[in-house]
């Protein structure tokens, strides 16, 4: 039970791993504003108020999930990359991590890690039979319980370098969780040349963004949108890969792609970095 504003709001005690969908889920709403089938109203009412706030968002997220699919092709073809951990990878949709690292190279690993149980049960039937491949229940807060599952560990050499995928996913985590250290952690059995992607919701460009921290403020995560410095100060001390930090659209565009005149109204920054 936690309190938000002057309203009670009560979980159930599992409520990470019981399915409620009186209870929006942002990966339920991402699924939701990228045109996916598997939300519910209340994810649905989320979703049209973050519309309502913010026009460009279904676009946004569109934005989000091409610089998914060109980063994993980056990590492997490349920086050499050859397994990938995708930390709260949300539902399945049109061309997943793993099928892009596997297009890539046929000998790569991904490991999905995600507590929500909709995202569990569609991804497990997904991945069924699909080899190196597999989705871990585990929570992003609890680092040392992502490193020491064994399915993990049976996918995962902490010998070579590693990729690191954090998209659409730390604006759900409190600066008192300590972002920052989360991915220090997460990174820190693995080698030089390790990477880890981001992308961000940022309010410098929209400050409607900011309103959006309400709109999940009886949801499973909350939201805490940051400043492009402070998604950048997310990965100091690593080397950060060109172009730097930007917008999604801006990020190793395609040949064929047009970069969008108004890139920067994506409401999200990507970044990618290097382990030194």
């Amino acid at each position: 039970m936690t309190v938000r504003g002057s309203q009670l709001v009560t979980f159930d005690e599992d409520w990470r791993k019981t399915f409620r969908p009186d209870i929006p889920s942002a990966a339920r709403v991402y699924d939701y504003l990228l045109g996916g089938k598997d939300n519910y109203p209340a994810d649905r009412t989320v979703a049209e108020s973050m519309i309502a706030q913010l026009p460009n968002v279904k676009l946004a997220v569109q934005w989000n999930r091409a610089f998914l699919r060109r980063v994993v092709r980056y990590l492997v073809n490349e920086a050499g990359i050859r397994q990938i951990i995708d930390i709260g990878a949300g539902l399945p949709t049109v061309r997943n991590t793993h099928e892009i690292a596997l297009e890539a190279n046929p000998a790569a690993r991904v490991v999905y890690v995600d507590h929500d149980p909709v995202v569990l049960a569609h991804a497990r039937s997904m991945l069924q039979g699909v080899p190196n491949t597999a989705i871990i229940e585990q929570d992003l807060l609890e680092p040392d319980k992502i490193l020491a599952d064994p399915t993990l560990e049976r996918l995962i050499d902490f010998g070579e370098p590693a990729a690191l995928l954090f998209l659409s996913i730390l604006h759900f985590v409190a600066d008192e969780a300590d972002p920052a250290g989360l991915i220090a952690r997460l990174a820190s059995p693995f080698p030089a040349g390790t990477h880890v992607a981001i992308s961000h919701a940022t309010p410098d460009i929209v400050p409607a963004v900011n309103d959006v921290e309400r709109v999940f403020d009886h949801a499973t995560e909350q939201a805490h949108v940051r400043s492009r410095a402070e998604v950048q100060r997310l990965v100091a001390g690593m080397e950060i890969v060109e172009p730097g930090l930007t917008w999604p659209p801006e990020w190793h565009p395609d040949p064929d792609d047009v970069v969008p005149a108004n890139a920067d109204q994506a409401y999200y920054c990507v970044v990618v970095a290097r382990k030194p």
